[in-house]
């Protein structure tokens, strides 16, 4: 069941948009759905049950702070070696989710988007992810995009095989650059993360998103996912409206020109 934000989390929003610069994009790596149904007694499938109910709250809050894109690290090709009934439970509970979700994301304008190799997917699994897409194709809100079957090295080595090809077979004619190498990679249509927030305290990156978050803030909370919600994202927003974005210059070329910081960005986006 679906919960509303609370009139103290709305108003957390509203306070957090008007202190500082929102992120555009903001990526996750949902981590400590295992640890928190351990910590509980419970199976591990009760805490991804559980992680769902945050998923909810966080895009809810970020449709409401304003984020133009919301990437969830859904589900990584690692995640095939977990348990078989683990990995069965999940694939139904992403099944189940999109069933559940679409018609009201849908409603509130939100996309959805799903990156990573769907090739290998259960048809049912794929099949929804399909439908959830077409259904939402058009919204323009926020875009909530799920990295499933995700890999990132994966990614790019698909990506450079492609370029490959096409520089053999004569379609690609001008020179291999990062702009060009960008445009072959599953996000080719999604800026860059701003910030990177990973839920559960560990420190790594776990192979998500390597190319795009080479100037993404990076935030890391000890909280498990189930436990995260508006307050803590609220939180991780405020911390990144603190941080001073740099993009290659020093502090002393932004504190003589400010707009620098907004060219430097653009700099670095044209050259990814």
């Amino acid at each position: 069941m679906k919960r509303d934000l609370t009139q103290a989390e709305l108003s957390a929003i509203e306070k957090c948009k008007s202190s500082g610069e929102i992120p555009a994009h903001i990526a996750v790596i949902m981590d400590g759905n295992g640890r928190w149904a351990k910590k509980r007694g419970l199976p591990r499938v009760a805490g991804h049950q559980r992680g769902v109910e945050t998923v909810r709250s966080v895009v809810e809050t970020c449709s409401n702070l304003g984020v133009k894109y919301l990437t969830l690290y859904t589900f990584s090709t690692e995640n095939w070696r977990r348990p078989i009934t683990e990995v069965s439970y999940l694939m139904k509970l992403i099944v189940k989710s999109l069933r559940s979700e679409t018609d009201e994301l849908d409603t509130n304008n939100i996309k959805i988007m799903s990156i990573g190799n769907h090739d290998n997917l259960p048809d049912e699994v794929r099949r929804e992810l399909e439908y959830a897409q077409a259904k939402t194709q058009n919204n323009t809100r926020m875009v909530l995009n799920l990295a499933f079957n995700y890999s990132g090295r994966s990614e790019i080595t698909e990506a450079v095989a492609q370029i490959a090809k096409d520089y053999k077979n004569g379609i690609i004619k001008e020179k291999i650059n990062e702009k060009l190498i960008s445009q072959y990679l599953y996000t080719k249509d999604i800026p860059d993360p701003d910030l990177l927030i990973r839920s559960g305290g560990e420190y790594r990156i776990s192979n998500f998103l390597l190319w795009q978050i080479a100037y993404a803030e990076i935030y890391v909370t000890k909280l498990l996912w189930p436990d995260f919600g508006s307050e803590e994202l609220v939180k991780a927003i405020y911390d990144f409206q603190k941080r001073e974005r740099r993009f290659g210059l020093v502090s002393e070329q932004l504190q003589k020109n400010p707009k620098k910081t907004k060219n430097a960005k653009i700099l670095s986006e044209q050259s990814i």
